[in-house]
């Protein structure tokens, strides 16, 4: 992503209101102390593919229906309850029948499924028996402003003592596993890259395995201290040394954030990359991230120069007395105190981090790689799209880099637009076969005979008719120019051949 090239002029991103979801973290006395349960979810999922989170959903227009049938003892709407049960009859088979579960019926469980509105009239007729006196509201966050659609979520919490639940994951599609899991097995697991976990469930879960020591591993006690204190979100934890901070920015739609991270080991070094802030209260966020952190601040990285990725360095020196670090490249546009190099390595306390130059979009684009994964800063993006600068960018070096970034494996990507990328193979793929294909058609349409740009651009993209004529002219002369500079193709006096004709 970069900057609106000059000239197009794109619709101001408006944000809608948040949409409500509920989610249930679910706990039993296990043999080692208090376990909550996860599931896996499927990698069809478009939320999370891949992660391990608390079963729920969206609060849907049958779930306000339903208000009528379900007792409420909690702050938040009665709505969210429905739905809540309702999730747990969809992917659990149970209903909350006090401090404890009751299975329902498979055959209404699959017509639920199939049907939401049968949940309702299934309550309606008395069918299913549930007491929702022990649900408690222990937690609400709003999702961050990576896109524009925000969610709204309300955690439920259900402890039920030692009873014997099991669940498998029959008639459902969401979940490929479902795990118990003491709330240390799991952030330990999540610290070691081995599994994927949804950031507001790592986070919120944090907060209960320290609640549980303070209460000798009492849930009934944890469970009620955290509904008087509703602990929201502090950090946003996309893997285990990777916090970010999205901060607002005039970037490409429809993103309208670009992402701040704090990397290195949470106890020791870390640096802050890509600090975009160019408002004083943008700052403060990032300097109480910062100051949050256990560790020590030991410089300020920028992944590349566009100026959605570099703040203001007055008003961030203000903040960190740091030095910076960057690419070559990058050092003409802001002053550098360290020149980063290919294959660097950076020990960042007890986590090492590889510098990798990936330039196509940027001539000294970096990128950061580690057993957590890849801070991809614009080579791929969580929202939107990647655009090359034609003057600057080189869409043959981008489809290199790219299949060079793929042929690491990372763990996850950490995008500079967007939300952390769960299926990064997939990504790749896709980006990679995009490109290649769109490199192509813009090719083909030259050998076609056609000469200017609107020509070209027109056939190159008609099988992307949403796209905008302006972004996609400007990539069509990306692509021309990478083409010439391969010889492939030639221009005299704003039109185009192929070479050597």
């Amino acid at each position: 992503m970069s900057e609106v090239p000059e000239g197009v002029n794109l619709p101001t991103l408006t944000r809608k209101p948040p949409r409500p979801t509920v989610t249930l973290t679910l706990t039993r006395d296990g043999e080692n102390g208090v376990e909550v349960l996860l599931g896996r979810r499927a990698e069809s999922m478009r939320a999370f593919p891949g992660y391990w989170a608390f079963p729920g959903g969206g609060v849907s227009r049958t779930d306000h229906e339903g208000e009528l049938y379900v007792q409420n003892s909690t702050a938040v709407s009665t709505a969210s309850i429905v739905a809540v049960v309702r999730e747990m009859t969809e992917e659990l088979g149970v209903v909350p029948n006090g401090n404890m579960v009751s299975t329902i019926d498979v055959e209404l469980r699959k017509r639920i499924l199939k049907d939401k509105p049968a949940f309702v009239d299934a309550l309606k007729a008395a069918s299913i028996q549930l007491d929702t006196s022990f649900l408690r509201h222990i937690s609400s966050r709003t999702t961050p402003p990576f896109g524009p659609v925000q969610f709204e979520n309300t955690f439920f919490h259900l402890h039920i003592g030692e009873q014997n639940f099991e669940p498998t994951t029959e008639h459902q599609t969401e979940f490929t596993a479902l795990e118990w899991m003491t709330p240390a097995e799991m952030i330990e697991r999540w610290k070691r890259h081995e599994i994927r976990v949804a950031p507001p469930v790592v986070t919120l879960l944090m907060e209960v395995e320290r609640t549980l020591k303070h209460f000798a591993g009492d849930m009934s006690q944890t469970a009620q201290d955290l509904q008087e204190r509703q602990p929201g979100r502090r950090s946003i934890l996309f893997a285990h040394g990777v916090e970010v901070v999205p901060i607002k920015t005039a970037t490409l739609p429809p993103a309208d954030h670009t992402n701040a991270y704090l990397v290195g080991d949470p106890q020791g070094d870390f640096v802050l990359i890509d600090p975009a802030c160019h408002m004083r209260e943008e700052m403060e966020l990032l300097a109480e991230a910062v100051d949050r952190h256990h560790g020590e601040l030991i410089a300020i990285l920028f992944t590349h120069s566009h100026g959605d990725h570099i703040g203001d360095m007055d008003l961030l020196r203000e903040a960190f007395d740091v030095p910076v670090w960057a690419s070559e490249y990058t050092s003409k546009s802001v002053h550098c105190d360290r020149i980063l190099v290919d294959g660097e390595r950076l020990q960042l306390g007890n986590q090492e981090w590889t510098v990798m130059m990936t330039p196509g979009h940027h001539p000294g684009h970096i990128c950061l790689f580690s057993d957590a994964g890849l801070v991809a800063g614009d080579m791929v993006a969580g929202i939107g799209t990647i655009l090359i600068p034609p003057e600057t960018g080189d869409m043959d070096v981008y489809i290199q880099q790219l299949q060079r970034l793929k042929e690491l494996k990372p763990h996850l990507i950490f995008p500079s637009h967007g939300p952390v990328i769960p299926l990064p193979d997939t990504t790749f793929a896709y980006y990679i076969k995009h490109r290649m294909e769109r490199h192509q058609r813009v090719l083909d349409a030259v050998g076609a005979g056609l000469q200017t740009i609107p020509e070209i651009s027109a056939k190159a993209y008609e099988n992307t008719p949403n796209a905008h004529i302006g972004l996609a002219q400007d990539q069509t002369r990306a692509h021309l120019l990478s083409h010439e500079r391969a010889g492939r193709v030639q221009q005299t006096n704003n039109r185009w051949s192929i070479g050597g004709v």
